[in-house]
C-alpha cells in the first residue's frame, strides 16, 4: 500500500464520518421527536381517561372506563414500541452506510 492510498483512505474514511454524524444527527431528530409527540399523545390520553373515570356514576361504568384506557394504552406503546424499533434500525442502516465503501476499499487493498 502506498503513502498516496493511505492517504486516500484516510480522507475517505473522514468523509464517512462526517456522512454518518449527518446521517446520526437527522435520525437521532426524528427519534426524538417521535418520543416526544408519543409522550404527549399518552399523556393526553391520561388525562381524558382520569376525567371520565371522575365522572363515572357507578362501579361498572369507573371498571370499564379503566379497562378500556389500560387496553388502548397497552395497543399504543406497543405500537409506539414498533415505529421506534423501525427507526432506530433505519437508523443504524443509515449510519453504517457511508462506511460500506470505505470498509470495501480497505479490504481490497489488503
Amino acid at each position: 500500500m502506498t503513502g498516496e492510498d493511505m492517504q486516500k483512505l484516510g480522507k475517505d474514511g473522514m468523509n464517512a464520518t462526517f456522512g454518518a454524524m449527518g446521517a446520526w444527527s437527522t435520525r437521532a431528530q426524528a427519534i426524538a421527536t417521535e418520543v416526544v409527540s408519543y409522550s404527549k399523545r399518552s399523556a393526553e390520553a391520561s388525562a381524558a381517561a382520569w376525567e371520565k373515570l371522575l365522572g363515572a356514576k357507578s362501579l361498572d361504568k369507573a371498571i370499564e372506563v379503566q379497562t378500556d384506557y389500560l387496553k388502548s394504552s397497552y395497543e399504543d406503546f406497543v405500537a409506539e414500541a414498533t415505529k421506534l424499533g423501525e427507526l432506530y434500525a433505519d437508523f443504524a442502516k443509515e449510519a453504517y452506510r457511508p462506511f460500506e465503501g470505505v470498509i470495501a476499499k480497505s479490504s481490497a487493498v489488503r
